[in-house]
């Protein structure tokens, strides 16, 4: 492909996909797109006639071979000078010797892979056949011919000359087919530095040469530690670090940034932006190593993704603590059809349940979560279950058949001016529904309760965050009596999760604009929806009952940055093809989200991104009594429960929007 430098880059958007795809789950959609790279990317097979034909070629080449290194190891023993007796020795040895080497060459198979692969791996398997055909002919001469005829020192000359030889010969056919030839192939090639001198960097640029890709002449590499300036990758050079990229870009006429994925944080990919979208130049991922080894990508550099300005270092897992937790243990999620849910039960297969028993009350959710799951393969047995959490006489009937050691509670209503003008579901569906399954893993012996909850419930503006602030209060509180392990785990906005401000944006700049803000001040904290969950699912782990816990979120993200970055990822600009809109603080909603409050004192784990929001139980009795209160209201007056929530709550502060909106819906 060409870049115009002049140009800004259109770059493709999972939105431009047809209406049609909406109807696929995600598990479909990574299907086909794998399925669409193996099409794309995958060279065509040859033909057997052709395999048979390279093999018999590379076969008359070891012939030749072995024929010349028997030679020269014979010349060069005796200095070139052969008599009669040496020369009838070596007439003699000639043809079963080189019968011998073909036939282990041949059986270890090294005639297989000369066109395209080479490796250290190779260099090792042609040392053992070398090896293996030496000793060979060293016992065939030595025992059973009547007279020894190949002097010792034939033996090291002839292994050593066969290998390098051979191993030469591979290494010159790779740097052959390796080779840019930047005078034949510069004018169809784009200049391009990569920014990321590691082994990721370096792999990802051989397996780039070895597809055939031609597209990129590399320069050389660029990386965020300044220390590794002068250093050789694959014989190109890392030119400088992150400072000095767009010195050398100009300096060397890059036209493409190729970017590893990993190797920059989210802060240092979004300065790469900024900076190339007021120089043109064009910005592209290249793929982790672990994408490709998993099969899920090409090594086709991408334009960047969202999810890639919000990276953060990955998250190391303690897999031990989790499979003594969950290995041959019966597991219930509520909420399994959910952006959170439906991923705890993807990560959970990554170990060794004994049963998944997946409870949500959405027929379609459940249907393609279904079908994703046994589509991978998984061993574990799976128990998909339709059901209300609020239906007390499905649930006990779920309870009592599974019988579930764990049970992770991920389902409850998350949209907060919904919440605003409906309080009484409110109440029913985060309170009533966290009481009634932690009271149901005390009553049927659970070993372990994990909650999820929300920064939105420190120190509360909206109902929805009051909500779940005594849904973290009442399970802390039964830790007091109960043998059950209960833990909360609080974290922020899950990235691009249903019904989340990425998706709507996506949306918006689809239809033309305009992207609609709240306010140019407000931040979020974000998290990959893979990341919430296996923390998550750490957090359980190492968790110790009647304990909060808090995910590491990284910095808060400005609203107003996250849909600029969308609409320029979408190869458009902010005010001439998409207007950004403020429209005001919605109902419940505030400016700055909080992990914890100001009473809450924070401790350590044993996982660096887990924290402890240390908070003292509240009373048991009184609290239970509140919640009968709350759920009596939720049927009979609800426009009474914001105040019974300030009663109960002293840090609740409703929004003056939240009252207009509660006002208007009673």
């Amino acid at each position: 492909m060409k870049s115009d430098p002049q140009k800004p880059v259109k770059l493709i958007r999972l939105a431009e996909l047809p209406n049609e795809g909406a109807a696929l789950d995600r598990g479909d959609v990574t299907h086909i797109h794998q399925a669409e790279l193996r099409a794309s990317s995958s060279p065509r097979p040859s033909p057997p006639w052709y395999r048979v034909r390279s093999q018999f070629v590379i076969a008359l080449f070891f012939i030749f071979a072995f024929l010349a290194v028997y030679h020269v190891s014979y010349w060069l023993r005796f200095d070139g000078e052969l008599g009669p007796v040496e020369k009838q020795h070596f007439v003699l040895t000639l043809g079963w010797i080189v019968s011998a080497k073909l036939t282990i060459f041949l059986l270890f198979r090294l005639h297989c892979g000369w066109r395209r692969f080479v490796s250290f791996y190779d260099l090792i398997a042609l040392i053992k056949a070398a090896t293996a055909s030496s000793l060979v002919i060293l016992l065939v001469d030595r025992f059973f011919l009547a007279t020894s005829l190949i002097p010792r020192s034939v033996y090291i000359l002839d292994w050593g000359a066969t290998i390098v030889l051979l191993g030469g010969t591979r290494a010159l056919w790779r740097g052959f087919r390796e080779c840019t030839w930047p005078v034949l192939l510069a004018a169809n090639q784009v200049p391009a530095l990569i920014v990321g001198a590691n082994e990721a960097g370096a792999l990802l640029r051989r397996a780039m040469i070895r597809e055939g890709n031609r597209t990129y002449r590399v320069i050389g590499f660029v990386d965020a530690n300044d220390q590794r300036q002068g250093e050789k990758i694959d014989g190109l050079p890392v030119l400088g670090g992150l400072a000095d990229l767009w010195e050398l870009a100009d300096r060397h006429d890059v036209r493409e940034i190729l970017v590893v994925k990993d190797a920059l944080s989210g802060k240092d990919l979004r300065d790469v932006m900024e900076n190339a979208r007021r120089r043109r130049y064009s910005v592209r991922v290249l793929p982790s190593y672990q994408q490709l080894l998993s099969g899920t990508v090409s090594v086709q550099p991408r334009p960047v993704a969202i999810d890639d300005l919000l990276r953060r270092e990955p998250v190391a897992l303690d897999m031990q603590s989790i499979r003594r937790w969950i290995d041959d243990r019966v597991l219930l999620i509520t909420g399994s059809a959910g952006s959170i849910g439906s991923e705890i039960c993807r990560q959970l297969l990554h170990f060794s349940p004994k049963r998944l028993v997946l409870v949500d009350r959405s027929e379609n959710g459940q249907f393609f979560l279904e079908r994703e799951l046994t589509r991978r393969g998984a061993s574990s047995d799976i128990e998909v279950c339709l059901g209300d959490i609020l239906d007390k006489q499905r649930m006990r009937a779920i309870l009592e058949r599974h019988r579930p050691h764990v049970i992770f509670h991920a389902a409850a209503y998350k949209h907060v001016p919904l919440m605003e003008a409906h309080p009484g579901e409110a109440v029913k569906n985060i309170i009533v529904a966290s009481r009634q399954m932690a009271d149901w893993a005390l009553e049927f012996q659970c070993e372990s309760f994990v909650m999820i909850s929300t920064d939105k419930a420190v120190n509360p503006t909206s109902v929805m965050g009051a909500c779940k602030r005594v849904a973290e209060m009442y399970v802390q509180s039964l830790t007091s009596f109960s043998p059950c392990r209960f833990i909360t785990v609080r974290f922020g906005n899950v990235l691009d999760s249903a019904g989340s401000v990425v998706p709507i944006f996506r949306q918006q700049i689809l239809e033309g604009g305009p992207v609609t803000v709240t306010h140019p001040e407000m931040r979020r904290f974000f998290m990959t929806i893979p990341e919430a969950s296996q923390l998550v699912i750490q957090a359980g782990a190492i968790g110790q009952s009647g304990q909060i816990l808090l995910l590491d979120m990284g910095e808060p993200v400005r609203i107003v940055d996250l849909a600029t970055d969308m609409i320029e990822l979408s190869g458009l600009r902010v005010g001439e093809d998409i207007a950004i809109e403020f429209t005001g603080l919605r109902p419940g909603e505030k400016l700055f989200e909080e992990l914890r409050s100001s009473d809450e004192q924070q401790l350590p784990t044993v996982h660096p991104k887990i924290i402890v929001a240390d908070h003292r139980p509240a009373d048991f009795q009184r609290l239970a009594s509140a919640i009968d209160r709350l759920e009596h209201l939720a049927h009979h007056a609800p426009e009474e429960i914001v105040t019974r929530l300030e009663e109960l709550l002293p840090e609740y502060r409703r929004t003056r929007s939240s009252s207009a909106a509660r006002r208007s819906a009673a």
